[in-house]
């Protein structure tokens, strides 16, 4: 690292150092330092514990245990100057470790923690806000998609040899070489993503998905993702035949199922989760003020439109999103037990047409 000298046009180099030599310590001050601001790792993460000893059978504790946006868990690992021997071991191990962790003891984990540091808010509202989701739980570590990163001054031979022997393998793992600077009494630090190359690491996933694609079977369809494409088939085969809003909508794979109402940016959708079957208007155009501005003109006609529906609607203007939306739940069903889709699947083909029919001339009148 050099200082620009704009006066004399030169450049004078800041000596690197050690964390030995600047008398930092690893739990004290680098682990404080990611906890504290993780984007320090090219990207958003969600930290959910520090000193993480909740494993069965074994005292090992892992350093920090984040979430990142897709609700994968990456564990992070932590040494000063130099790596040892043997850390590509002990994450391995944490990550086996976490890849056992269900959804509900993630969320106590991170309740646990903010308890901890002396926060009131809750896992649930955080998760769902990071994860952008209310249906955060079904993202939360998913098959085997635990991700790991170490951060080290120095990274032995051993270490790095062996990291990219297994990034071939589909292991996600990231090496972060940590250095600090001195110049006088300012320090400097530095944190620089050197396996995968960050500017890289996009292509070496790719060829290493490649890799496993040619040399074993093709890429498993995810469970879930199955079930409702299935839930989905034979809801559409029930609701067209009473209803023609879905009859140009495939079955797809997500736990939604939209059709176009005329106007653009809003959308009937149907959707099912672990927890209830929804009827919803969603309310999503570019614009959050139009949004806003067409829930409003909606929500002067509540009566009317809930008059001519059957029931009282959920009206949600969620003003700190883009979004808003009309809403009508069955709860207490879950998409993930079978035994509950002749009940939902009843509900929507009841529930949908008169959705439509309670909204779909509001929906005209804004549209002209």
């Amino acid at each position: 690292m050099y200082l620009i000298n704009k006066e004399t046009n030169r450049i004078g180099k800041i000596e690197s150092t050690t964390f030995k030599q600047l008398g930092f310590k690893e739990r004290e001050h680098l682990q404080e330092w990611i906890a504290n601001n993780s984007s320090c790792l090219n990207e958003e993460l969600l930290i959910i514990q520090k000193e993480f000893d909740g494993f069965n059978d074994t005292d090992e504790r892992l350093d920090l245990l984040a979430i990142d946006k897709q609700g994968n868990l990456v564990v992070i690992e932590n040494k000063l100057d130099d790596t040892g021997r043997d850390v590509t071991w002990q994450v391995l191990k944490y990550a086996s470790y976490c890849a056992t962790l269900q959804a509900s003891q993630i969320v106590s984990i991170f309740n646990q923690y903010l308890s901890k540091i002396g926060k009131t808010d809750k896992a649930e509202d955080l998760l769902e806000e990071f994860l952008e989701s209310e249906d955060y739980l079904e993202r939360l570590n998913i098959g085997n998609s635990q991700r790991i990163v170490m951060v080290a001054g120095e990274f032995r031979k051993e270490v790095t040899s062996t990291v990219l022997w297994l990034l071939n393998y589909g292991l996600r793992l990231q090496c972060f070489k940590a250095t600090p600077f001195k110049l006088q009494e300012q320090l400097f630090l530095n944190m620089e993503q050197i396996i995968p190359i960050k500017e890289a690491e996009d292509f070496i996933i790719s060829m290493a998905n490649k890799s496993r694609e040619e040399v074993g079977t093709q890429e498993e369809i995810k469970e879930r993702h199955i079930i409702r494409k299935k839930f989905w088939t034979l809801y559409l085969k029930e609701i067209n035949k009473v209803n023609h809003l879905y009859q140009n909508v495939s079955p797809g794979k997500d736990h939604w199922l939209s059709a176009g109402s005329g106007m653009g940016g809003i959308t009937y959708t149907s959707a099912i989760t672990r927890h209830f079957v929804r009827v919803e208007l969603t309310i999503s155009g570019k614009s959050q003020e139009e949004n806003k501005a067409i829930f409003d003109t909606l929500y002067v006609k509540r009566n009317k439109i809930e008059s001519d529906f059957g029931d009282t609607l959920g009206w949600e203007r969620l003003d700190d999103k883009r979004m808003s939306r009309i809403k009508f739940d069955l709860p207490n069903v879950n998409i993930f037990n079978e035994d509950d889709w002749p009940k939902m699947i009843e509900f929507l083909v009841a529930y949908v047409p008169k959705f439509e029919a309670a909204l779909k001339k509001h929906i005209q009148e804004l549209n002209r």
